[in-house]
Formats: structure tokens, sequence, C-alpha cells
């Protein structure tokens, strides 16, 4: 039987202001071949950016493989490894009686548990989740980095661009 085939997936999320606007990016290396992903938010936290890179690398699988998740965030990792079975046993809810406050970013963790359980039942994967320290140069981690950072660039330029474009078009002094 030949050996299952590993994906590495690596994320990171990154804000300016918290909130603010953010972005996120995934790299997925498989077999020597890469795919980069990555997207901005206009106003988010960097914890939903966090969230996204990891949702985003995963709904990217799309055959049986070993996953190996790479992030920076202790807040993804420990989320999806240790806090989640209890947080869905409350709905959604802090605290082990189900009293605590309410989750937050909960949209996200659901999309992140339906993306393992849907590659869990579609493909079989298995998801082994890891944690870097940020900025410490992880070669990944520093590309996601990279990326998420670029997200932002592109985004800010663009909504610039419309913000000028719609001054230029409505400019009252134009007869």
């Amino acid at each position: 039987m030949a050996a299952k085939k590993e994906v590495h997936i690596y994320t990171d999320g990154a804000c300016r202001g918290n909130p603010g606007p953010g972005g996120w990016g995934a790299i997925l290396v498989c077999q020597g071949k890469e795919k980069e992903l990555s997207g901005a938010e206009p106003e988010t936290t960097n914890n939903r950016m966090e969230l996204t890179a990891a949702i985003r690398g995963l709904e990217a699988i799309k055959s049986s493989c070993a996953v190996h998740l790479t992030t920076d965030s202790r807040y993804v990792k420990d989320g999806i490894t240790q806090w989640m079975p209890n947080w869905k046993r409350n709905n959604w809810r802090k605290g082990g009686d189900g009293k605590g406050g309410k989750v937050k970013n909960a949209d996200l963790w659901c999309a992140l548990d339906e993306a393992v359980s849907m590659l869990r039942r579609r493909h079989q994967v298995t998801v082994d989740w890891h944690w870097v320290e940020g900025h410490s140069g992880h070669e990944g981690n520093e590309r996601a980095d990279a990326l998420a950072n670029r997200a932002i660039d592109e985004a800010t330029r663009q909504r610039t661009s419309a913000a000028r474009m719609d001054t230029i078009e409505d400019d009252p002094t134009d007869s």
C-alpha cells in the first residue's frame, strides 16, 4: 500500500490596528509543489484573520492526504485541539457549565470545525496542528505572514484608488 501523501499548510493572519484592515495567507506544500492563497478584510481582527487562513488552507485540500497545519497562533491551535469540544458541548459558550459568555468568532470556529469534518468525511484527511513562534525565522510562517501583509497592502491600494475615482467623478467644480 502506498504511503498517504502529506500536505503541509503554513498559515498566518495580520491586522493593522485591532480591529483594522487585516489579511491572511496560507501556503500549501505537497510533493514539491506549492500553492499560495491570501485575502483581506477592510475591518477585522487579527484572530479572525488567523482563523480565516486556517479555514481557507483546509478548504483547498481536494483529495485524501495527511495534513500538517502550522500556525503561529496559539488561539487557533489551542482552540481547535483543546477548547472546541467544550465549546460545542456548551452550545458555543465559554465555561464548563455553559453559562459563560459567548465564544468570540464562533462563526469562524464553526467554519473551521466544518472544514476539518468535511475533509475527514470526504477524503479521510487527518489534520495535525503545529504551533511555531511568530517572527522567529520559520520559513513557512514568514512567507505566510508576507502573503497576509501583501493582501492588506493590495486591498488598501484598491480602496484608495476607488475612493480617488469617486472624488474625481463627483467633483462639483467639473462642469
